[in-house]
């Protein structure tokens, strides 16, 4: 599987960002799509995830509510519309694939068996 992350960008605190991120090579019908952000001197943390199949979603706490991940079925896509944005958002947010995750791994980044190559937010306060 090759991912294509893009959409990040600057923005100021309260604004909005997509991001998007493409996936090709195989069917992502039995998998989950997750997006997961590093910031500056923190670990990568878990952000929110699609199951492909059931289009059943998964948010951190951090963004429930500010956050909304959708897939497109005929594009083999999924978005991340980040809304409210707020400084402590800043990261480089990567998109990754897992094959056939079970609930309680969608939030570990170790469950993930393909990334892409991130795609830089910066929310300016």
């Amino acid at each position: 599987v090759q991912l294509q992350a893009s959409g990040g960008g600057l923005v100021q605190a309260g604004g909005s960002l997509r991001l998007s991120c493409a996936a090709s090579g195989r069917t992502l019908s039995n998998n989950v799509m997750g997006w997961f952000r590093r910031a500056p001197g923190r670990e990568r943390e878990f952000v929110a995830a699609v199951r492909w199949s059931t289009g059943s979603t998964y948010y951190a706490d951090s963004v429930k509510g500010r956050f909304t991940i959708s897939r497109d079925n005929t594009k083999n896509t999924v978005y991340l519309q980040m809304n409210s944005l707020k400084p402590e958002d800043t990261a480089v947010y990567y998109c990754a694939v897992g094959l056939r995750l079970i609930t309680i791994m969608i939030k570990l980044s170790s469950s993930y068996e393909y990334w892409g190559q991130g795609t830089l937010v910066t929310v300016s306060s």
